[in-house]
């Protein structure tokens, strides 16, 4: 979190509010880090810095997300095993059956 001191500023959060037009601030505003800067220049005061910023904490937050998995993900992959197993299966009983039953009527029917 960055605290302006000294001169206003047309901020760009869109990166992290996602609203698209910019907001205006002014001394004693509080603006996010990884936020854009318009054309001005301002003097500002780092309150937060490394791990304690909201960009930190948002990158945090999606690498804990992507190394987790849903439960529902565990169940997803168990019916999807045993499905892939059977279907595969039906497929070589099919073929076995309808090559056996082919042989069997070329030799035992006239053509």
């Amino acid at each position: 979190m960055v605290a302006f001191i000294v001169g206003e500023a047309v901020i760009d959060e869109s990166m992290i509010t996602g609203e698209p037009i910019p907001a205006e601030k002014s001394e004693g505003d509080k603006v996010t880090g990884g936020t854009i800067n318009g054309k001005t220049v301002f003097e500002m005061k780092a309150e937060k810095v490394g791990s304690d910023t909201l960009l930190a904490q948002i990158i945090e937050m999606v690498n804990t997300a992507s190394r987790s998995r849903a439960p529902i993900q565990q169940l997803a992959d168990t019916v999807a095993k045993y499905f892939v197993q059977i279907v595969i299966s039906i497929a070589i009983i099919t073929f076995v059956v309808w090559a056996i039953w082919g042989l069997i009527r070329l030799m035992f029917m006239p053509l």
